[in-house]
């Protein structure tokens, strides 16, 4: 029997979801995605997200903070691909903006910096091919394109 075949009572379900929300930050939808594979109703789903809101288990803006910062730390990636993550987790675009508000922008200059630096000196070419692969490669991390283009002629120059 696979897992997502198993049904779980409103008890177990509502158990093994809290210890899930519990272990780490999770977005509702994923909740709302995992109670259903779960085999519960609609009611029963919304009973318990209300149940880990109310509990503070469930917190949307806690989660999109703990996201965007992990992976500026983690994965050094750039407020667009967060942006686009985030979306596809149905985070509401203020709780976006109001987890890139806690976002050092230090380390986020910093690693933009650094990947550029390193992207850099690892590609092959003339000026303007290097210059190019570095950009393509900055802007699939999410950067946004003025900083690119400042750190770009920053390590060029």
């Amino acid at each position: 029997m696979k897992k997502s075949e198993r049904t779980y009572s409103f008890l177990e379900a509502k158990q093994k979801i809290e210890a899930w929300c519990a272990y780490q930050e999770r977005a509702q939808s994923e909740v709302e995605k995992r109670l259903s594979d779960y085999g519960l109703d609609m009611e029963d789903t919304f009973a318990l997200i209300s149940h880990l809101i109310t509990n503070n288990f469930l917190n949307e803006q806690r989660f999109a903070e703990a996201f965007a910062s992990g992976k500026v730390r983690i994965k050094r990636w750039g407020r667009r691909k967060i942006y686009n993550e985030l979306i596809q987790k149905q985070v509401s675009k203020n709780t976006i903006q109001a987890a890139f508000d806690t976002i050092d922008l230090v380390v986020y200059e910093n690693n933009l910096q650094f990947l550029a630096e390193r992207k850099y000196a690892e590609t092959k070419g003339d000026l303007y091919e290097r210059k190019m692969k570095t950009a393509r490669f900055l802007t699939g991390k999410g950067y946004e394109f003025e900083l690119i283009q400042d750190v770009l002629e920053r390590i060029c120059d």
